[in-house]
């Protein structure tokens, strides 16, 4: 049975709602007034799997990544002072903060290729290796939560991973599946790779 996007958005905003870990994250990135923001990729992706699996331990996770769009200053700097503030108010977190609007100024020295400026943060999601991670969550200021979803949220909820062509090559694609090893974390996992699934 399809699950519409509207329920299985609710659903996400549930158990980030319900979430001991991730609400306190997404207070302390709202309490720095950014003006374009989430949390998302792998913190998003843990949430819902772990509670998918029916984990009661949250599954490690070894940085929470914050983006955000800045156009203005594109310094690591920058980076570096939000982060700081954010190591303030939660100490025990494993920030990792990066302004979407500079990507473009290091992805070919990480990713072996030059990209275009990316031009919002919802533009920066949709480019985001796999569909499943190309997810965000964002806490606005009467409480309620924004989902990022350019793609959807069918391969998070089913557990698929399958690669985002828009700026991840095949190599750093099976590169990231062979790493981050999914199917060993959560066994109801399916990764795509070009050809087929393993």
């Amino acid at each position: 049975m399809h699950i519409s996007t509207t329920d299985l958005e609710a659903r996400l905003r549930q158990l980030a709602q319900s979430s001991t870990w991730l609400m306190p994250a997404l207070r302390a990135v709202r309490e720095l007034g950014l003006p374009s923001w989430c949390i998302g990729a792998g913190a998003v992706r843990n949430l819902v799997w772990d509670a998918l699996h029916g984990y009661a331990t949250p599954t490690h996770l070894p940085d929470i990544d914050v983006a955000y769009f800045d156009a203005s200053d594109l310094t690591p700097a920058r980076d570096a002072d939000i982060q700081h503030r954010l190591s303030v108010l939660m100490p025990d977190t494993p920030w990792e903060v990066t302004n979407q609007a500079a990507v473009h100024h290091w992805f070919a020295e990480y990713f072996g290729h030059a990209v275009e400026p990316l031009t919002s943060l919802h533009e920066a999601v949709a480019s985001w290796p796999e569909y499943a991670t190309s997810v965000g969550l964002c806490l606005h200021a009467d409480d309620s939560i924004e989902v990022i979803a350019p793609h959807g949220l069918d391969d998070l909820f089913n557990c698929v991973v399958r690669r985002n062509p828009t700026r991840v090559s095949l190599d750093t694609y099976h590169q990231r599946t062979t790493q981050k090893n999914y199917a060993a974390r959560w066994p109801r996992v399916t990764v795509h790779t070009a050809n087929a699934e393993y």
